[in-house]
């Protein structure tokens, strides 16, 4: 009698710590405490591909100089390398020498300047565009890969918690055993509970190690950081999908998806290149002014040239055909941009509807009304109404239903990123 008093007294010793949150363990020095908020800014500022794309953008904006700019003048000057009536090199003199020089400028006509400085600008729209989608992407990237290291790290908490109160009752019960107040069996069964324990715990801190990277390239934080993520719990209560209509999400996706504008904008960019090529089949004219000191009639002559290519072969047919092939080939782009578009909005609300209806049907004082059965559950395995078995199962059910609900939450906080990733705004923040 005294001995399964003792077996149970000890038993319930380690599981009476799993009501009591334990004491959080001395963290290093360069832990970060790093929110939502937090995380964004350093990724704005500190992110190297949308620093790179962003140079793309300058580039572009500099085509726009470039397009601007005229064309310089050309001078060609020639002079009479030797005389062979004076036997003199470089003669020059106004009696028995010879040069002329001629300056030219090339005159572009059918608008091609314009048309290059608005196929520039268009240009410029379309990396700034790029640049946009790049974001959208990265940023749904960041904060989806946040919420999941988030609840990842909740549920590490839970298996620190439950393996330290374990490793006290292995440690009581080989004592026990020693003595030979309790059974092999149970010390067996103990001990495995620990080792699962520990293996699961082991596997979800390299996944957690694996997101943590991620988040810290994305926010060029140093790879030695220790980063413990901070979420309001208010922010799981302020998203609520009841208030969006599918209608208002496709209308906002058409208005605001960057991708779906960069596409707009490519057509756009192949129509004025069609102005362009067709400008260039108009032949542009050079003028240029010569003078001649003897090598012409009369002497110190000066005259007035013009040079124009006639375009009876070459009148730009490739290039012109090509820009309306790319014409039509956007078009096509956009239709398929459209449809994917759609059915990308659709699907991320499907889900997100699905999620919340299972987020929804869960009572909400579940998890508390669960902590305070794990008393009762004591009460009884004190007074020897539970058996080991069931009261370790009672365990393992209360760790499956944590970890199963923190899977639930970042699954419901992510559909809400999906919408806001496939809408192109941040409908829900």
């Amino acid at each position: 009698m005294t001995s399964n008093f003792l077996k149970y007294q000890l038993l319930i010793f380690g599981f009476a710590l799993l009501g009591i949150s334990g004491k959080a363990a001395a963290q290093a020095t360069d832990t970060l405490q790093l929110s939502l908020p937090q995380a964004e800014k350093l990724f704005i500022q500190n992110n190297y591909q949308l620093i790179a794309q962003n140079y793309q953008t300058d580039q572009a904006k500099a085509e726009i100089i470039t397009a601007k700019l005229f064309d310089n003048p050309e001078l060609n000057v020639e002079t009479q390398l030797y005389n062979s009536k004076t036997k003199r090199f470089f003669e020059t003199s106004r009696t028995n020498g010879e040069y002329q020089a001629s300056i030219s400028q090339l005159i572009k006509l059918a608008g091609k300047r314009n048309k290059n400085i608005q196929l520039a600008r268009t240009g410029v729209q379309l990396a700034e565009y790029q640049y946009f989608d790049l974001m959208r992407t990265l940023r749904f990237n960041l904060r989806s890969n946040f919420y999941k290291t988030y609840y990842a790290q909740q549920s590490a908490k839970l298996y620190q918690q439950q393996i330290n109160s374990l490793q006290k009752l292995l440690s009581a019960s080989e004592q026990q055993y020693k003595i030979g107040n309790l059974a092999t069996k149970d010390v067996i069964r103990i001990k495995s509970l620990v080792y699962s324990l520990q293996t699961e715990y082991n596997n979800l801190e390299n996944s957690i190690e694996d997101m943590e990277t991620e988040l810290k390239l994305m926010t060029n934080i140093k790879p030695d950081a220790n980063l413990a993520l901070v979420m309001d719990p208010a922010e799981e209560q302020a998203y609520q999908l009841d208030k969006a209509v599918y209608t208002n999400l496709l209308d906002s996706a058409r208005n605001n998806r960057a991708d779906l504008k960069l596409t707009q904008t490519g057509i756009t960019y192949a129509e004025k290149a069609l102005r362009v090529q067709k400008a260039n089949a108009v032949p542009d004219v050079q003028f240029s002014v010569t003078y001649d000191l003897q090598g012409s009639y009369p002497n110190d002559y000066v005259g007035l040239g013009m040079h124009i290519p006639l375009p009876l072969f070459n009148r730009n047919q490739g290039e012109i055909k090509k820009a309306k092939i790319a014409i039509d080939a956007g078009k096509n782009q956009l239709n398929q941009q459209e449809s994917t578009l759609q059915n990308e909005v659709f699907n991320s609300y499907k889900s997100a509807l699905r999620t919340e209806g299972l987020y929804k049907g869960f009572d909400k004082n579940f998890s508390s009304d669960f902590d305070k059965l794990i008393g009762e559950v004591m009460k009884n395995f004190k007074s020897r109404n539970l058996s080991l078995v069931e009261f370790m199962d009672f365990y393992d059910s209360y760790k499956q239903n944590t970890l199963q609900m923190n899977d639930l939450k970042y699954q419901r906080m992510n559909a809400k990123e999906e919408i806001n990733y496939v809408t192109g705004t941040t409908i829900f923040k």
